[in-house]
């Protein structure tokens, strides 16, 4: 009950306080469905609580997410992303040539993302615009799939309704109906250090070489779980590891790479960075963008300040790895919080990163401090701390 009415105060102050219209809708829609949810949960002990999580799922995003996608309400990511499938068909790129860019004053004709996430816009692309075929609608399906498989291979009980709560809460809900971009990235993370919690180096890394194929905000997990493994597994499942990772990310990037590097590196790198000619509309009150609009020497020391905070966090890898799957979590919780609150171009959204990783850790530990009969989980846990009882410090 109160998740749910937390859920339903913070929908709320969307509805009211936000200045986007989107956002605005999202926030009336979702305050309704969770304060019904929290009513029911309250009125109803026996099953008040399947029914308030199936309220909330779909009010708060099944709802507001098939109105949107029906009349065309959006965030301009999902323009960009569905633009960017467009672009690979009929000129083999998801990105905007380097004379085009030129020529802009549009931030939106810059594509930030990867090669990966064009993928989402392929349906738009091939069979027209439509419900069924908004990229938003297929980063949901894409998110539910992965994070039930990383709630299940990280030892979660209960983990379908566990998924859907998620989905279900305003870190997900919310910026899958309005945008979504960083929702499926976010479960590849998680289900990228759920298959270490396993010992299943090799595909450990195609999750997160996935996710680090969509946006580059993925790239720190990859050392992250390097650093556990040399410490954990050894050196042979951290190269096999690297090895898995960097091979996804080069089939994926290397063509486009190789094709025209100069529109990548704009795209993906400059651009993110506020380094192009056109900076990103992505704004907020975080220090990172309020110094960096101070002017030209505000934006360097921002770049400066974010490439120092990024070496430190590489340099504590080095001088103390995380040797359990807990702490490289919270150690990437940390990292891709000092990496938003410091970037010059980022926004409260983002927050969906550290928000996810730490809920779905949470879930896991519950669910591995109480284990099922036989699950395996179990099994793992003790084959693992047997492992690390025998081998020395490093």
């Amino acid at each position: 009950m109160a998740a749910f009415a937390a859920s339903a105060i913070f929908a709320g102050a969307v509805g009211l306080f936000s200045t986007d219209s989107v956002h605005r809708l999202w926030g009336a829609m979702a305050a309704c469905a969770y304060a019904l949810a929290a009513i029911v949960v309250m009125a109803w002990k026996s099953r008040g609580a399947d029914v308030a999580l199936l309220l909330s799922f779909c009010g708060a995003l099944l709802v507001p997410l098939a109105w949107m996608a029906w009349s065309g309400e959006q965030q301009p990511e999902v323009t960009v992303v569905a633009r960017s499938a467009v672009s690979l068909i009929h000129h083999g790129t998801p990105y905007e040539n380097s004379t085009a860019l030129a020529g802009t004053s549009d931030p939106n004709s810059y594509n930030p993302y990867l090669p990966v996430m064009a993928l989402f816009g392929m349906p738009r692309a091939l069979l027209g615009g439509g419900p069924l075929t908004d990229p938003r609608l297929w980063f949901g399906v894409v998110f539910l799939l992965a994070f039930w498989l990383a709630l299940r291979a990280g030892g979660a009980r209960d983990v379908t309704r566990w998924a859907l709560f998620a989905a279900a809460s305003p870190v997900i809900a919310f910026e899958l109906a309005v945008g979504g971009t960083d929702v499926p990235i976010v479960a590849f993370l998680c289900l990228g250090f759920a298959l270490l919690w396993r010992a299943r180096p090799e595909l450990s890394g195609l999750a997160l070489g996935t996710a680090a194929a969509m946006k580059a905000t993925a790239w720190p997990a990859l050392l992250i779980g390097f650093a556990l493994l040399i410490v954990r597994d050894g050196r042979k499942a951290a190269r096999v590891f690297a090895a898995v990772a960097a091979a996804v990310v080069a089939v994926c990037a290397g063509p486009f790479l190789f094709h025209d590097g100069g529109s990548l590196v704009r795209n993906t790198v400059l651009f993110p960075l506020g380094l192009a000619k056109v900076t990103s509309q992505a704004s907020s009150p975080l220090p990172g963008h309020v110094i960096a609009e101070t002017g030209r020497i505000g934006h360097a020391v921002v770049v400066a300040v974010l490439a120092v905070a990024l070496l430190a966090v590489v340099a504590s890898l080095a001088v103390r790895p995380p040797r359990t799957v807990p702490q490289a979590v919270m150690r990437l919780v940390i990292a891709l919080t000092i990496m938003f609150v410091l970037a010059p171009s980022t926004r409260f959204g983002y927050v969906i990163y550290p928000a996810t990783l730490t809920i779905w850790l949470l879930i896991v530990m519950a669910g591995r401090l109480r284990p099922a009969p036989g699950d395996p989980a179990a099994r793992c846990d003790t084959r693992w701390r047997t492992r690390a009882e025998s081998q020395p410090a490093a």
